[in-house]
């Protein structure tokens, strides 16, 4: 059993199977939260995005089951933001200490991380951590009854449509993220570029057998890209964090180093990102899925008898 789609099997009961796996496997984490929230928490949400991306990937299939699910793992993922985002903060310092090693070396950094793990604990240790795990894990026993109830073409060649367009939309959306990030800069340029690569990666990982080769060096460049994207990502959450109002990171004297550090770290990260998703999505996502379409309608094995029946 694997995050892939067999091509020798019916499309339907592939994505039946690997849904209630990765939903599964998320309710696996979320009750060992309960007593390990930190990675447990994280395993969960990445478990959460590969189902969501496995429906964006087959949503022309059965749209309305498709839109349905995702914005139920949505608002699942939801719940475990905030406790997940205290320890990626952590994490976050240790990344600036690691990168600018002369420059903190003399705890410069310390009074901010100190602060950060005493919010961690506050989080993980109150009562409305239990609430969103009790929460997420009754949606996803839910979502699991409901997948049965999905239904997509099963003929080669209207199933291989589907997976073309999949593809192809998320493929849009890296191009479209990529534009306005180079031009405009912003957080949420960058965010959505994040998203949309972390979910092509993940296409790319369910079309194993079905995308054009070569597909090995593809997916290296694209989790690389996805890992410095994160990275991004958490350096401008602290970055807001840093310059709000009420100052939750401590003082302006326990947090000018991490001012400074954080600029310096996000104007490398911009630059680094930049560069390695123009190279990535810089062609057009037609022309890129084109050969995909071609390869699944050729690949993918047409239904047993009964299972076109039913």
């Amino acid at each position: 059993m694997s995050f892939r789609i067999d091509p020798r099997l019916p499309l339907t009961g592939e994505v039946r199977r690997i849904l209630a796996e990765e939903i599964g496997r998320a309710l696996h984490h979320l009750d060992a939260a309960r007593s390990r929230p930190e990675q447990a928490l994280h395993k969960c949400r990445k478990r959460l995005k590969s189902a969501r991306a496995l429906l964006r990937l087959v949503r022309s299939g059965d749209e309305a089951f498709c839109e349905t699910e995702n914005q139920c793992y949505r608002k699942v993922a939801g719940l475990l933001a905030g406790p997940r985002e205290a320890t990626a903060l952590i994490e976050t310092i240790d990344r600036l200490a690691a990168s600018f090693p002369k420059e903190s070396a003399d705890d410069g950094l310390g009074a901010v991380r100190d602060s950060l793990i005493a919010r961690q604990h506050e989080l993980h240790e109150g009562s409305g951590l239990e609430a969103a795990i009790g929460a997420a894990t009754a949606a996803c026993e839910d979502g699991l009854k409901r997948i049965e109830s999905l239904a997509l073409p099963d003929q080669p060649e209207q199933a291989a449509d589907v997976l073309a367009e999949g593809a192809r939309i998320t493929l849009r959306r890296a191009r479209k993220a990529l534009d306005k990030a180079g031009s405009r800069g912003e957080a949420n340029d960058f965010h959505d570029l994040r998203k949309a690569a972390k979910t092509h990666g993940m296409h790319l990982s369910l079309l194993g057998r079905l995308w054009p080769a070569p597909i090995k060096a593809r997916r290296k460049a694209v989790d690389e890209l996805g890992e410095r994207l994160g990275d991004l990502h958490d350096v401008l959450v602290m970055r807001a964090l840093l310059e709000a109002d009420e100052r939750p990171l401590g003082p302006p004297e326990d947090t000018k180093l991490l001012g400074k550090l954080l600029k310096r770290s996000e104007k490398q990260l911009k630059k680094s990102c930049l560069a390695e998703a123009a190279g990535l999505f810089g062609d057009s996502p037609k022309r890129s899925t084109r050969k995909l379409a071609r390869k699944a309608r050729d690949d993918l094995a047409p239904p047993p008898e009964d299972a076109t029946a039913s």
